[in-house]
């Protein structure tokens, strides 16, 4: 028997201005349900910490999408990550993350790595001092001013292909919490 791995769940686009409802104890009781342990939520904003023996995150996911479905009636948008690729993210993060406000730096996560061709509509130079960057299966949203003000995040959301799958944004606190989270600690 495999030995269980602790996972994040991110779902995107929940309990956002009172549509697409799925409360935390729902999604704690919807997530032990489907045979995982240890079922934790951060925030109101569709961050779930689980274990589980099934060893393919996109597994996990499609599972947890098709169980969401069933119990609230919705699509939701599910990405499943274990710790090491949520720490991977915050070590690769090009910009000075210690320097930054969190409200300053975002990551939107992706299904799947974005190519060169994929932005090339989006001219980087028209946001200054706004800044973007993609990574792995990840983009890195760097807005001085913060996601409220930002002229770029709108035009980047539209600009990511449908191809990439669900993506789902976090600020940099909970990009850190959720790796904490999945370390166990």
């Amino acid at each position: 028997m495999t030995t269980p791995q602790r996972y994040a769940a991110l779902l995107r686009g929940i309990n956002v201005g009172g549509h697409k409802k799925v409360p935390m104890a729902g999604l704690r009781t919807l997530l032990t349900e489907l045979g995982h342990g240890d079922a934790r939520t951060y925030l109101q904003s569709g961050n779930a910490v689980f274990t589980s023996s099934q060893a393919d995150p996109d597994a996990l996911a499609a599972g947890i999408a098709d169980a969401l479905r069933g119990r609230y009636g919705f699509e939701v948008g599910v990405l499943v990550r274990d710790h090491a690729y949520l720490q991977a993210v915050i070590d690769a993060c090009p910009f000075p993350s210690a320097d930054l406000e969190p409200k300053q730096l975002h990551v939107i996560y992706l299904a799947r790595t974005l190519t060169p061709a994929d932005l090339t509509k989006l001219d980087p130079a028209a946001f200054h001092p706004e800044r973007f960057q993609p990574g792995d299966r990840a983009v890195y949203l760097h807005t001085p001013d913060g996601l409220g003000r930002s002229r770029l995040a709108a035009p980047l959301t539209r600009a990511i292909p449908k191809t990439a799958g669900p993506a789902t944004s976090r600020n940099w606190n909970t990009v850190v919490r959720l790796a904490e989270m999945t370390a166990g600690e």
